[in-house]
């Protein structure tokens, strides 16, 4: 069926754009706002709004299906395309984008990812976020025509056959409200949480990791004094950007050492650590992320890491996952341009027996989200982040309600 009509707006996203890099160097936060001057590319601030475009597209019968082009929190870091404004891609869209989808027959949602994802202008692909938003458009739309979920298109796509539709365990994230959020959390009875950006040494971690053992002991006594139902035993999943790798000097023993107590410390609760360390380069990330896996291992510890800066692409997601350089790998879904690669990619990761981590940014909106979540039922995610936003009430609504409309669809 061919296209109407295609609608570009301006949108906010669920949280903002911050240079981690003037993070890590040391600004501060002031309330919500950074104190510091910003050191990547296109920031004017060290923290500023979010930014998405929303596609509408419109069918000859009136159907519309949407996406959103939207780029990750962490923009133009970890070897991340460069900070997406949409005053800055709109007219850029218009010109080489619009034209080219106005004489596209909406059919068959594989075949028209891949091009687009692929297509490049003046011998460049195009921006993730703009590959992400597409995608995700053309992913919906054609799923509405089909009168399916979107989940059942890309089973029926890729070939996926399960006999039935199950629920992807839901990861909630409480950015720096590490405290009170983590009551909603609980009181929500999220699969796994709380995330809580460990993004600073001196002030998250502890010059020897002493302030976050001291967290993942509170969270442990949080949950088992307010969990209203004793078979409860969420996950606990932690992000610390590399900053275990800075307080230890990247000393694998050392690491390893560290996230034996950690894991000690938050039973009986699992455990998982996310970016224990970053070399700033993926080579180098992968490694001491390879080695610290098969120490931990030889220890046969139950702590999971898992990968995230320089795991970026399709690509690197399948070498990080060929040379198990973690136990579970994040699939950070606007970071992988084409949705279709987020579903190639939690494929692969569940072929090689890796965990597969469907997740994405607090600075999506309510329908990407929505999109990836279909994909990690589809796909059989082994979980999925309640997104956008750091709120928790909001990205948990969106996401598990979404999850349930699904799957009652789904498996009728």
């Amino acid at each position: 069926m061919k296209i109407r009509q295609i609608y570009l707006t301006e949108s906010l996203t669920g949280f903002f754009f911050d240079d981690q890099k003037a993070i890590k160097n040391g600004a501060t936060n002031n309330g919500f706002m950074y104190i510091g001057n910003p050191e990547l590319e296109g920031f004017t601030q060290v923290r500023q709004k979010g930014e998405a475009i929303s596609i509408q597209i419109v069918l000859e019968n009136g159907v519309v299906g949407y996406g959103d082009c939207a780029a990750v929190q962490y923009s133009g870091a970890g070897g991340r395309d460069p900070l997406f404004l949409a005053s800055d891609y709109i007219p850029f869209l218009r010109e080489n984008i619009v034209p080219l989808l106005m004489n596209e027959e909406i059919g068959n949602f594989r075949l028209l990812a891949e091009k687009y994802d692929h297509l490049q202008i003046q011998g460049k692909r195009l921006h993730t976020a703009i590959r992400y938003g597409i995608t995700q458009a053309l992913l919906d739309v054609t799923a509405k025509m089909q009168g399916v979920t979107m989940a059942e298109l890309v089973r029926k796509e890729y070939g996926i056959f399960k006999p039935s539709y199950e629920p992807v365990p839901i990861f909630a994230q409480s950015g720096d409200d590490r405290y009170t959020n983590v009551d909603k959390m609980i009181m929500k009875e999220a699969d796994i949480l709380p995330h809580a950006l460990i993004n600073n040494v001196k002030t998250k971690l502890g010059e020897k990791g002493e302030l976050l053992k001291e967290y993942i002991a509170w969270l442990r006594d949080r949950i088992l004094q307010y969990r209203h139902n004793e078979t409860y035993y969420p996950i606990l999943h932690i992000d610390v950007y590399g900053t275990i790798g800075i307080a230890f000097k990247n000393d694998e023993q050392a690491i390893v050492e560290y996230l034996l107590d950690l894991e000690k410390t938050a039973r009986p609760f699992k455990l998982r650590i996310e970016g224990p360390t970053d070399t700033g380069d993926r080579e180098g990330t992968m490694q001491v992320l390879k080695n610290l896996t098969a120490l931990l291992d030889a220890k046969k510890s139950t702590l999971e890491i898992v990968a995230d800066e320089w795991c970026n692409t399709l690509e690197d997601i399948k070498y990080f996952a060929d040379n198990r350089a973690g136990g579970m790998l994040q699939i950070k879904t606007p970071d992988l341009g084409g949705v279709n690669n987020v579903i190639e990619a939690i494929l692969y990761c569940n072929e090689k027996n890796i965990g597969s981590y469907c997740g994405g940014t607090c600075n999506e909106t309510d329908v990407s989200a929505k999109v990836t979540t279909n994909i990690a039922i589809a796909c059989e995610a082994t979980q999925c982040l309640a997104k956008p936003g750091m709120g928790v009430d909001d990205s948990m609504m969106i996401v598990r309600n979404e999850m349930n409309r699904v799957l009652a669809r789904a498996n009728k």
